[in-house]
């Protein structure tokens, strides 16, 4: 076992303590991965806090890794020492059932290993990014393009695909109406990856308050849907909504925003059910799906896309000891638009 630091949480309502870790010893099909960034993702503190399922404590989160591989298995052939490598929202996966075998491995049938908060096939509960290194199979780390500072590009291993899959999935291009609900996290990301895809974009906030940086960000229109008149003006108006927010929302009003074969894609999970009136979908043949982050090879597609497109997120790195912090600003939506960990300050708690 090799012992690193990280900063982990020892309870539902604790704050981030500074500790260590063991990750296991190099299989030969391994890589070691000296983190250089973490990114903070919102399902880090619904984890966390025991709000999705019970885990187990200490708990170190993080699940948006960038870093240089610095140690490789002997059988390892897809990366070598000084690699700009990434880790994202998942470690393993069954690699068998016809999911894994489409480079699905995000709708693993036998259920993925999470990055954290998971038991794996080696008997260990795993533990994330808030860490200074992490052992992972070579099939489950993407290359970073060189043109993606390693601290915008680790938002892009979470917030980039989970909103990357769908609109690829459903087809967001030239001639597409997309709206977005919420410009937080993953809002904003999907604002920059459907501008490059080319369709007309609309953001549905609560407020006006983030119109300017909409607009900034590729937006079309910027609606607030705290106005009744919203729901009236944009009706039926929509080909594809994607939903990033991880809050409950009326989604049968959002629902009545789709035109004829409009699809509704849920990609923020909030804690609470989110009742669906049949009607809101049998009138206009409307859809409501979901959809999870992407498997590797559409990770790495993404990544390649966003090279190729110069798009990054918007953050603000911190130091580690300001994990709690971000936290609470995270719940109050006092980020644009996303935090990402500077590791390198782990070394010196």
């Amino acid at each position: 076992m090799v012992t690193v630091k990280a900063h982990a949480i020892f309870n539902p309502e604790g704050s981030f303590q500074a500790t260590t870790i063991e990750r296991r010893e190099l299989e030969p099909n391994d890589v070691l991965v000296e983190i250089k960034y973490s990114g903070i993702c919102h399902s880090d503190i619904h984890t966390a806090r025991g709000e999705w399922w019970d885990v187990q404590y200490p708990l170190v989160p993080g699940h948006e890794i960038t870093g240089i591989v610095s140690q490789v298995g002997a059988k390892v052939t897809k990366y070598a020492i000084g690699d700009r490598v990434g880790v994202g929202c998942m470690v393993d996966s069954c690699r068998e059932c016809a999911s894994c075998r489409n480079d699905q491995e995000q709708y693993c049938h036998n259920g993925y290993t999470l990055t954290y908060a998971a038991n794996d096939r080696y008997g260990q509960y795993t533990q994330g990014g808030y860490s200074t290194h992490i052992v992972v199979s070579e099939d489950f780390v993407v290359r970073i393009p060189d043109n993606l500072p390693l601290d915008k590009a680790a938002p892009l291993l979470c917030a980039g695909i989970t909103t990357y899959s769908p609109l690829r999935h459903w087809n967001a291009a030239p001639g597409k109406k997309v709206a977005i609900v919420g410009l937080g996290g993953l809002g904003h990301m999907a604002v920059k990856i459907a501008r490059a895809m080319g369709a007309e974009i609309t953001v549905l906030s609560q407020t006006l308050n983030k119109k300017e940086d909409g607009l900034r960000l590729g937006a079309d229109h910027y609606y607030a849907t705290s106005n009744p008149e919203t729901f009236k003006e944009l009706a039926s108006s929509f080909d594809l909504i994607i939903n990033t927010v991880s809050a409950s929302i009326d989604i049968n009003a959002y629902l009545s925003l789709l035109a004829l074969d409009g699809t509704l894609v849920n990609v923020g999970a909030p804690a609470e059910p989110m009742p669906v009136n049949a009607f809101s979908l049998i009138g206009l043949r409307r859809s409501f799906a979901g959809s999870s982050m992407g498997g590797i090879r559409e990770t790495q597609e993404m990544l390649d896309f966003c090279a190729e497109h110069q798009i990054a997120p918007e953050i603000e790195v911190i130091a580690a000891n300001q994990i709690d912090e971000a936290w609470e600003r995270v719940l109050v939506s006092d980020v644009r638009y996303r935090f990402v960990i500077d590791i390198s300050t782990m070394q010196s708690n």
